[in-house]
């Protein structure tokens, strides 16, 4: 089993410190405007200095992104430590149901405030996609590291694709309300469509398979049935 140090007294405090400054600059985004909201309205209300929020943010677009930055982060690191009989695959899907399910209940009503300000600002769209783009390529290193023989080609789609599931399902869930068990079933089965293929799909209810013209079953039920004969699916 992995052991992971627990951080000493003052790492802890700055944590403490950090977490109270994104969600005071949070909470009065939504009572004041972004505009209006100045980095000394946000140190005042964490009850810190200006310059201590500098030493933790270098401006005020940063802070916007402080818990999606811990996220993103936590997807390398357990995937770098993937468990015993786990796929990379797995790893992966594990470690960003996890991320996705602390991100979204973070800040509760909060986080629909930070996905409105990204939608809204390009600023903010340029550093949220480049945040993403980080993911991923992090994501693809540790994939062809612990997959030799998968491709750049392939590292770059699974990886990208993955993080856009995970992009999708986040924004869907703060502008349309939280529920951890539904929210953790979509991701999840999203990206079990990225580790099988769309042939693991299965209809969200059990209705008939489409006919292609002349009686014959559709090409994505042949392919999910060939996918069981085979065993490559259960």
């Amino acid at each position: 089993m992995h052991h992971v140090d627990r951080p000493g007294l003052r790492e802890r405090k700055k944590e403490r410190t950090r977490r109270a400054l994104a969600s005071a600059a949070l909470r009065l985004f939504a009572e004041r405007g972004y505009e209006e909201t100045t980095i000394a309205d946000i140190a005042a209300a964490a009850d810190v200095s200006p310059r201590t929020f500098f030493s933790y943010f270098p401006s005020k677009e940063d802070v916007v992104f402080a818990e999606v930055d811990d996220r993103l982060a936590e997807i390398g690191e357990r995937l770098g430590d993937r468990p015993p009989g786990e796929t990379p695959l797995e790893t992966m899907r594990h470690a960003m149901v996890y991320a996705m399910d602390a991100l979204v209940s973070e800040h509760g009503e909060y986080g629909a405030v930070q996905v409105r300000l990204v939608l809204e600002r390009p600023g903010l769209q340029a550093r949220a996609l480049q945040r993403l783009n980080d993911t991923q390529q992090e994501i693809e290193t540790i994939l062809r590291e612990l997959v030799p023989e998968i491709t750049e080609i392939d590292a770059v789609a699974v990886s990208g694709v993955a993080v856009g599931c995970m992009q999708a399902v986040i924004i869907h869930c703060r502008q349309n309300g939280y529920d951890p068990a539904s929210t953790r079933a979509a991701l999840d089965r999203a990206l079990v469509i990225v580790e099988h293929g769309l042939s693991s799909v299965e209809p969200l209810t059990r209705a008939p398979a489409p006919t292609a013209p002349g009686g014959n079953v559709s090409n994505l039920a042949d392919a999910r049935d060939s996918a069981r004969r085979t065993g490559a699916l259960p």
